[in-house]
């Protein structure tokens, strides 16, 4: 059995608390509010698995929190340190930034999904929708320099629709196309240690999720490969609402509810990090086998984990409520039974971290 050490039990700092690496081939529910130390802590775990697996690990990264894992503290020195500097870890940046730049196809989503990105419904816009349907690849290369005119000078009404649409929207000038260049799919099947794709650096809203639904898609539509990957997606309540919205918000849940469901088999494993359990689509919690437990104090959402997570005591799950930053709960699959835990340190830099209040000096 390979262990992965990520901490101390409570009050005892010379007992480690380890996780059994196997057990990540089921879903993992990471939850605990704002000032929690989640983001830290799951960077410890991140480490470990670097460290002692070959896992790849997938990790959609809203706030850039991840982009500096390839990068160890000064203070890690040994072993440790080595190992995670020698692991192939790619980081691609969003939007015009240094750094490999986050882009995927638009020719490569699915008919549905590039509906979904130009809002357009099967029967309300059939028209506009069949010319997506039937349209060849170069006819969808979103190049703005000829595309918009190609589908005007048609003399059909559906395609001179379909160009305003485009125009309307400005999905033509996402810095998430490719245009040509390679794409972070390319990288996802070289399947390298860890694929970090900071997601917060678009100009426009929706291109964060149309890129995970990009990659959702693809590792999906590959999935009878049976090429394992742990998918870790933080604040995972952007991408897996409850109740979505938007065309684009409703096929990334869909998507993340069959890979719930389906994808164990697979070898597409689910991490799932957020600040509330409400926040996640039910059918997508209901799946998680394993628990990581950081301070949350709302009743409402202890209920809500106690009830789901039956595996880990009422009384366990309120204790929650009284942790400090770094401390957390353990249970399920992936540790022998629900354990109290202070996290340990963090090998490579955190990215994020919280803005201190500035003071007057004394």
């Amino acid at each position: 059995m390979t262990n992965l050490t990520i901490g101390s039990a409570f009050g005892d700092p010379e007992i480690p608390v380890q996780l059994d690496a196997r057990r990540f081939n089921r879903h993992t529910f990471w939850c605990g509010q704002s000032g929690s130390g989640k983001t830290y802590a799951l960077g410890v775990v991140l480490e470990q698995l670097l460290l002692k697996t070959e896992l790849p690990l997938l990790i959609l990264d809203p706030n850039g929190d991840y982009t500096r894992l390839r990068e160890t503290r000064p203070s890690a020195q040994g072993d440790d340190a080595s190992t995670i500097s020698e692991r192939d870890i790619r980081v691609f940046r969003s939007g015009p930034s240094d750094g490999e730049p986050l882009h995927v196809r638009y020719t490569e989503l699915s008919v549905a999904s590039k509906a979904a990105v130009l809002q357009l419904d099967p029967i309300a816009d059939a028209d506009e929708y069949n010319v997506l349907l039937h349209a060849g690849a170069d006819a969808q290369d979103f190049d703005p320099g000829h595309l918009l005119s190609r589908l005007r000078a048609s003399g059909d009404p559906g395609q001179a629709r379909l160009a305003n649409r485009m125009e309307n929207l400005q999905v033509l000038e996402w810095d998430l196309w490719a245009r040509g260049a390679s794409t972070v799919l390319d990288t996802i099947d070289e399947r390298p240690h860890a694929t970090v794709l900071d997601l917060g650096g678009f100009a426009h809203p929706v291109e964060p999720k149309v890129a995970a639904l990009a990659v959702l898609e693809h590792l999906w539509a590959r999935r009878e490969e049976r090429r394992p990957v742990l998918i870790v997606i933080d604040e995972a309540h952007n991408i897996c609402s409850p109740n979505p919205q938007t065309a684009v918000e409703r096929a990334l849940t869909a998507q993340l509810v069959q890979i719930a469901a389906e994808g164990r088999k697979f070898g597409l494993w689910l991490l799932l990090s957020t600040q509330r359990p409400t926040k996640i689509h039910p059918n997508v919690l209901s799946q998680c086998d394993n628990l990581a437990l950081m301070r949350v104090n709302a009743p409402r959402d202890l209920a809500e984990i106690a009830d789901v997570f039956g595996f880990a005591s009422d009384e366990a799950i309120r204790r929650s409520s009284g942790f400090v930053q770094g401390q957390a709960l353990f249970a399920g699959g992936f540790i022998s039974e629900p354990t109290f835990v202070q996290m340990g340190a963090r090998i490579t830099e955190e990215a994020g971290g919280d803005v201190r209040v500035p003071l007057r000096a004394q």
